[in-house]
């Protein structure tokens, strides 16, 4: 199991929620690479879904106290509330295609009494890679080390 050092239990509450409700997401980005063992912080978890449609999300979200913002003009979708702070709603990946088809390619990670899909550290690494902001280039070769050592380890 994983050692939570990235939520709290409002947060793990939600995703047990998620993942209990059978909704379809998957956690992305730096905090992804963290829960591979990756030695990186971010301020955000971002998570991934198939269809923001669904409404087992509200049910999700309506059991940690907290809602659901649709988006509207430039604002992208949020969530609003103490338990959901943290995570940010992605709804396109730079560099990888659809979610059906990457999702073959995730890996599931235990989190606290549950586990949770995420993407391939190698995944973030082709994403950050394409998607060559500054803030993603200077992180890319911490992600790129951190890569080569956990394979190393599987050996």
């Amino acid at each position: 199991m994983v050692k939570n050092l990235i939520f709290t239990n409002n947060e793990i509450r939600f995703l047990r929620e998620l993942v209990r409700l059978k909704v379809d997401f998957m956690i992305i980005g730096l905090s992804a690479a963290a829960l591979q063992g990756a030695p990186v912080v971010t301020q955000a978890v971002d998570l991934w879904f198939a269809d923001l449609a669904n409404p087992e999300i509200t049910k999700a979200l309506k059991k940690v106290k907290s809602i659901y913002i649709a988006p509207m003009g430039n604002n992208p979708p949020m969530f609003a509330g103490d338990a959901v702070k943290l995570f940010d709603i992605v709804t396109h990946v730079h560099g990888l295609g659809e979610y059906a088809e990457v999702k073959k390619q995730a890996m599931k990670i235990p989190l606290d009494d549950f586990k949770v899909l995420v993407l391939p550290l190698e995944l973030i690494i082709k994403s950050k890679q394409a998607a060559g902001r500054a803030k993603d280039k200077i992180v890319l070769p911490v992600l790129k080390d951190a890569l080569k050592a956990i394979q190393s380890e599987k050996r």
